[in-house]
């Protein structure tokens, strides 16, 4: 099979998923970029962070996925938090490109002694972009005109609880189902939805000795019109320094991740897919790579709020 055909079957399969069920874009390390799926996250570190990922699906294809997030979060007050997040998804090489940024505020109030529950609101917008004619060098007509850049406001909504060794949040980010028509003068119609994902995140930290701690935990991902995403993940942290991991996601793919604090203000953290779907035994594809980077403002009067923070 040539390249080419992959590339155009890749292609096609943007288009059904606009046309269909839009789904986010999927993360490895969702538990280090919670900001993004749920607005009741901001401020919940307690320190003023600025995070950057990039991801890249299926490396040796042409035009397989890529995502870009870049997001920046501070507590505003005891209880009020702020955050912004830009994230940019493209598929074929531009074919179809999306970028969403929102602003979030959170409002948390406690829950228990050792509890804290908080509230999120996110507003913000879409710019969807389908350009088919970049699909005209690989020999594919898809009797479909081109759809220009389109903006979109959208609103989204979270719940997150959390502790000092327990977490679990529940978010909407994108609560409007918003349709994209273009009418060419033939009278043809595409259609491009954007539909709800509901996210459901938790984990837990179990303090195995003074050095080695050992952090579980999940995503539960669910769009109308798509397969249910299952994410599990286990990290063990040493010395509050060094993390590996590993992953696996429902019928999809297993993971490695690794993570290391240096500078005290800075984390990075890497992660590797391995598909175990059909497309992952195909010679051109290379797998995954995910990359993070987060820069915590932290100061002496902050230092101990974000000791142990691998999330």
């Amino acid at each position: 099979m040539k390249k080419s055909i992959i590339i155009a079957v890749l292609a096609a399969v943007g288009i059904t998923k606009l046309a269909s069920g839009q789904q986010d874009p999927q993360y490895t390390q969702y538990m280090l970029n919670t900001i993004v799926v749920n607005p009741a996250y901001a401020g919940a570190g307690n320190v003023l962070s600025v995070s950057a990922l990039h991801r890249s699906q299926w490396i040796g294809l042409d035009g397989a996925p890529e995502t870009q997030t870049l997001s920046i979060q501070s507590p505003l007050s005891e209880k009020l938090g702020i955050g912004l997040s830009v994230v940019n998804d493209n598929i074929g090489d531009g074919t179809v490109q999306e970028t969403y940024f929102d602003v979030a505020l959170s409002y948390t109030i406690p829950a228990s002694r050792y509890g804290s529950l908080a509230f999120g609101l996110n507003v913000g917008g879409d710019f969807l972009n389908v350009d088919f004619s970049r699909l005209i060098n690989y020999g594919v007509e898809t009797n479909l005109p081109n759809v220009d850049s389109k903006f979109s406001p959208n609103v989204g909504v979270g719940v997150y609880y959390y502790q000092e060794k327990f977490y679990a949040g529940l978010s909407v980010p994108s609560l409007l189902e918003t349709e994209h028509f273009d009418n060419s003068s033939t009278g043809t119609s595409f259609l491009a939805k954007e539909r709800m994902n509901y996210y459901f995140i938790s984990g837990y930290q179990f303090d195995l000795n003074r050095d080695l701690v050992l952090r579980p935990g999940f995503l539960l991902k669910a769009v109308s019109g798509g397969p249910v995403q299952f994410d599990l993940t286990t990290n063990l942290t040493f010395n509050d320094k060094f993390s590996v991991g590993a992953a696996y996601r429902l019928n999809s793919a297993v993971s490695a991740l690794f993570g290391v604090k240096f500078a005290e203000k800075f984390l990075l953290g890497l992660a590797y897919d391995v598909e175990t779907t059909a497309l992952g035994s195909t010679q051109f594809n290379d797998g995954s790579f995910e990359v993070f980077l987060r820069y915590d403002f932290i100061n002496r009067l902050n230092r101990r709020n974000v000791t142990g923070r691998f999330y």
